[in-house]
């Protein structure tokens, strides 16, 4: 398969399961929603070492959002829910509560519940006020520029996490713009986020390592200055591979903005040194999920 002189490879991106969330936090204005989200989804691009898999997935206009003021739509994904239960606690205590003129509001619905204030609370030191509505428990929390506003739980889901593509392209720079295109055109998408920063990554990793203590190490064969001393998948045109990696609610989600980001990167294509579109799996063995890109792109 050929898309504007670039090499769409027969192979797949290898996904699998987690756990995930939404919230949304509102504040006085979206300077201040986006502040918080970005806070609280930093330190977050790999369940590896950072224990979630976060990002902002849209803003919310004060039209649409709980208490009608300009928010943000955060998603997280653990590999348990558990896991991303205790992560979520962490970083809304650290990182929104702590932030001026915050809410925080569920922003998905379901009937497995991780909690979001209820342990929160207790920052109030038994001054805070618990508040019914429309069968939702908040809390409010007095704290030094008024109060925080936080609902007592929220929804958790199936996810599916890790789906991902590379771009090959004859220069770093052409490679960064390609996917920076990419990126752009996948965060007008619902239900998805690209963890890593800016939404790329430039050291695409492999399972295991030379080491004991490593997981996961480079992957040697997408190393373009290592082509001749291990066995590379790069020709010699080929002078920087980059990753795009993805996280959804659900497959429909992941393959989608699959198609909408490898159409973006071929959209520049051969012309701009776009050789080759692959992706990267670990032979089937350890995702459930799989994106054949051939498939994904017909």
């Amino acid at each position: 398969m050929i898309i504007n002189g670039t090499e769409i490879e027969e192979t797949f991106a290898e996904a699998f399961g987690m756990a995930a969330t939404r919230i949304i936090i509102t504040a006085i204005n979206p300077r201040w929603a986006r502040i918080a989200g970005e806070t609280m989804t930093g330190f977050a691009t790999s369940v590896i070492g950072c224990g979630v898999e976060a990002g902002i997935e849209s803003e919310i206009p004060p039209e649409a959002s709980p208490d009608g003021r300009p928010g943000v739509s955060v998603l997280l994904f653990g590999m348990s829910g558990k896991a991303l239960a205790k992560h979520l606690e962490n970083r809304v205590g650290q990182c929104v509560l702590t932030c001026p003129t915050t809410a925080l509001f569920s922003g998905m619905s379901g009937e497995k519940r991780i909690p979001l204030g209820k342990n929160l609370r207790f920052f109030g030191d038994g001054y805070q006020i618990a508040k019914q509505i429309a069968g939702s428990r908040y809390w409010r929390v007095p704290v030094m520029d008024g109060e925080f506003l936080c609902e007592e739980t929220t929804a958790r889901v199936p996810a599916v996490g890790g789906g991902n593509f590379l771009v090959l392209a004859e220069t770093q720079l052409q490679a960064l713009t390609a996917c920076e295109k990419a990126i752009e055109a996948m965060l007008h998408l619902p239900n998805v986020i690209m963890p890593f920063p800016g939404g790329i990554v430039r050291s695409g990793s492999k399972v295991g390592s030379k080491y004991k203590a490593l997981m996961a190490s480079t992957n040697e064969a997408y190393c373009p200055t290592l082509r001749g001393l291990v066995k590379s998948k790069l020709d010699p045109t080929i002078m920087s591979v980059m990753e795009i990696v993805i996280n959804g609610i659900g497959e429909d989600d992941v393959r989608l903005a699959t198609r909408v980001g490898i159409q973006a990167v071929c959209e520049l294509g051969a012309p701009a040194g776009i050789r080759r579109i692959s992706a990267g799996n670990y032979g089937g063995k350890l995702g459930q999920f799989k994106f054949h890109l051939r498939e994904v792109m017909a």
